[in-house]
C-alpha cells in the first residue's frame, strides 16, 4: 500500500498568518505601553515586563514587519534580536496561540482533507507529518482535533529525526523549500504553493487539496 505525508504547515495550516497577527498584537501595538521595551542592565541580567522578556541590547530594541513572508526565514520578514528571541516567542511564551489556534490554509481544508481520506483510506496510508518542538506537539495536535482531523496516524520530526519521516512515506505533500529541494531517492513530492515557495520548480503542485485526489492518480 502507498503510503502518503500530508504536512501540516502550509498545506493545512495558516501558520504564518497567525504569527503576524501574534507579533502585531504582542510585540508592536503592545509597546504602546512598553511591554515590548527590552534593554540591558547593568548587571547584565534579563528581566521581564509584561511576561515578555526583555533582551540583552544596549539600546531599546524596536519590533517591526520587514515585508511579507516570501520566503521560509521569519527573521528576512520580522524583526528580533535574535533567533533565539523567534524561538522563545515561538516555542514558549505563545506556543499554544500560534500553532493551536492558527486558522486552516483554505476555508474548507479539512473538509477537503477527510474526503481525501474516506476515498483513498483502502488503498492509501494517510498520514499527517509535521516538523514540531517542544510544547508545539501538543498544540498542534489540539489543531488538528479542532478542526475534526480523521487520519489516525501522525508523526512529528525533529532535524534530527528527519530521516525517519522519510521512512514512513512514499509520497510528501508539503509547502516546505527544504523539504521539496532535498528529496530522498525513490521518493515523490508534491508542492503545496505558497508564497514562500513560489520559486521552486517541482514536477507535481497543487495550490488546494482539492486537487490531491487527481493528482495522487497520476503517480505510479
Amino acid at each position: 500500500m502507498m503510503r502518503i505525508g500530508i504536512d501540516i504547515n502550509g498545506v493545512l495550516r495558516d501558520t504564518n498568518l497567525k504569527f503576524e497577527q501574534l507579533y502585531q498584537k504582542y510585540l508592536i501595538d503592545s509597546s504602546d505601553d512598553d511591554s515590548a521595551i527590552y534593554e540591558l542592565t547593568f548587571s547584565g541580567s534579563s528581566d521581564q515586563i509584561s511576561g515578555v522578556t526583555k533582551t540583552q541590547d544596549k539600546e531599546a530594541f524596536e519590533y517591526g514587519i520587514i515585508s511579507d513572508v516570501d520566503t521560509d526565514n521569519l527573521m528576512n520578514h520580522f524583526k528580533f534580536p535574535s533567533t533565539d528571541d523567534l524561538y522563545s516567542f515561538m516555542y514558549e511564551e505563545y506556543t499554544m496561540e500560534l500553532f493551536g489556534h492558527a486558522p486552516s490554509s483554505e476555508l474548507n481544508t479539512f473538509n477537503l482533507l477527510n474526503d481525501f481520506y474516506y476515498n483513498n483510506r483502502e488503498n492509501l496510508d494517510i498520514k499527517i507529518i509535521s516538523n514540531e518542538m517542544g510544547k508545539s506537539k501538543p498544540a498542534s495536535l489540539f489543531f488538528l482535533s479542532k478542526f475534526g482531523c480523521l487520519i489516525e496516524s501522525v508523526i512529528f520530526y525533529s532535524e534530527i529525526t528527519k530521516n525517519n519521516m522519510w521512512d514512513s512515506v512514499d509520497i510528501l505533500l508539503t509547502a516546505n523549500p527544504n523539504l521539496l529541494l532535498n528529496i530522498p531517492k525513490d521518493k515523490v513530492v508534491i508542492k503545496y504553493k505558497t508564497n514562500y515557495n513560489k520559486n521552486i520548480n517541482s514536477n507535481l503542485e497543487i495550490k488546494s487539496l482539492s486537487e490531491l485526489d487527481d493528482k495522487v492518480k497520476t503517480i505510479k
